[in-house]
C-alpha cells in the first residue's frame, strides 16, 4: 500500500503538484493538486449545497471515519473541491472520509444560522450511511483546516448548545476527537479577518450579537470533552498561530485534553497538502486520534 501512496506522490508531482519537499504553499498550488474523484456524491438535505463526498478504503471490514470540513473564509467562492486530495490520501490510508459541503456566506441560508446547520445535519447523516457502507460509528473524528477547522471544533461542542437555540440538536453525532488545522478558535479575536467574514458569517459584530459569537466561537464553548489536536504552522499569515497557542492553554485549563503542533516551515496551506512535508504529522495526528493501524 505505502509503495502505491508514494508512487501516486510522485506522479501528482510530475503533472503539477509541488514536491513532497514543497513548503509554504499557496491557495494556488493547492488548486493544481489532482482532484480524485469520491466513490460517491449523496446528499444530506435538499438543498445544492447539502452534500458529501464518501471514499472507502479497499479493504474488507469496518472502516473508521474522518469526517473533512473545508475552509475558504466561509465564503461561498471556496467550495471542498480543493480539499478532495487531502481526503483521498487519508482514505488510501486506511479512513472512510466524509467530505462536507455546506451553504456558505453569499449563498441563500448560508452563514447564521444554516452553515452550521447544514455541518451538523452533515455529520449526523453518518447514521444514515452505515446502513449501506461499511463505516464504524464508534470510530469517527473531524478534521477541519482554518474555518474549517471552527466548524470541526463546533460541531464536537454541540451538546452545549441551548434548547432554544436554532442549532440545538437532539443527540449530537459522538466524535473520538477533533484535528483543528489552522483553525480560527477565537471568533471574537478574527475580527476583520478575511475581510470581515465572521460577521457576514454571523450577521453582526460580537458586541451587536453577543449569543452568537458564545454559541460558535470554539474558545468560548469550552471545555469540549473530546480529545483536541492542533497543527499550525509558524508561517501562517491568514490564521495566525497565536490563535492555537491561546486556545490550547485555554483549553487545558478547563481540563480538555488537548496537543498543539507548530510546524515552523509550514504555512496555511500546507496542511492540506498530502505532498508537503507537514502531511506525516497531519496523517499522524488523524490516525492516532481513531486509534487505528495506518495502512
Amino acid at each position: 500500500m505505502r509503495f502505491y501512496f508514494t508512487l501516486f506522490i510522485s506522479l501528482a508531482a510530475f503533472f503539477g503538484a509541488r514536491c513532497v519537499s514543497a513548503q509554504n504553499l499557496t491557495f494556488d498550488d493547492i488548486k493544481k493538486l489532482p482532484v480524485p474523484p469520491a466513490d460517491q456524491r449523496l446528499s444530506y438535505g435538499s438543498e445544492a449545497a447539502q452534500f458529501g463526498e464518501l471514499r472507502l478504503p479497499k479493504t474488507a471490514g469496518k472502516h473508521p471515519v474522518v469526517i473533512v470540513i473545508h475552509g475558504g473564509c466561509w465564503y461561498t467562492e471556496y467550495d471542498l473541491k480543493h480539499i478532495s486530495n487531502f481526503s483521498a490520501a487519508l482514505t488510501r490510508a486506511g479512513a472512510a472520509t466524509w467530505t462536507l459541503e455546506y451553504r456558505r456566506v453569499g449563498q441563500t441560508g448560508g452563514g447564521w444560522p444554516g452553515t452550521f446547520q447544514d455541518v451538523a445535519r452533515g455529520a449526523d447523516h453518518l447514521s444514515v450511511l452505515a446502513r449501506t457502507y461499511p463505516l464504524d460509528l464508534k470510530n469517527v473524528v473531524v478534521v477541519g483546516h482554518s474555518a474549517g477547522g471552527q466548524l470541526g471544533l463546533w460541531l464536537a461542542a454541540r451538546s452545549k448548545m441551548p434548547k432554544g437555540s436554532l442549532l440545538f440538536t437532539t443527540a449530537p453525532f459522538p466524535l473520538r476527537g477533533v484535528v483543528s488545522l489552522a483553525g480560527v478558535t477565537d471568533l471574537r479575536k478574527f475580527g476583520k479577518g478575511c475581510n470581515g467574514a465572521v460577521s457576514k458569517l454571523l450577521g453582526g459584530s460580537a458586541e451587536e450579537l453577543t449569543e452568537r459569537y458564545r454559541q460558535t466561537s470554539p474558545l468560548e464553548l469550552l471545555p469540549l470533552g473530546v480529545r483536541q489536536s492542533l497543527i499550525h504552522g509558524a508561517l501562517d499569515k491568514i490564521v495566525q498561530p497565536g490563535m492555537s497557542r491561546d486556545y490550547e492553554k485555554a483549553a487545558k485549563a478547563r481540563g480538555d485534553k488537548v496537543r498543539l503542533t507548530i510546524l515552523e516551515q509550514a504555512g496555511h496551506f500546507d496542511l492540506i497538502s498530502p505532498y508537503s512535508t507537514a502531511w506525516p504529522t497531519i496523517e499522524r495526528e488523524v490516525f492516532s486520534l481513531l486509534k487505528f493501524k495506518r495502512q
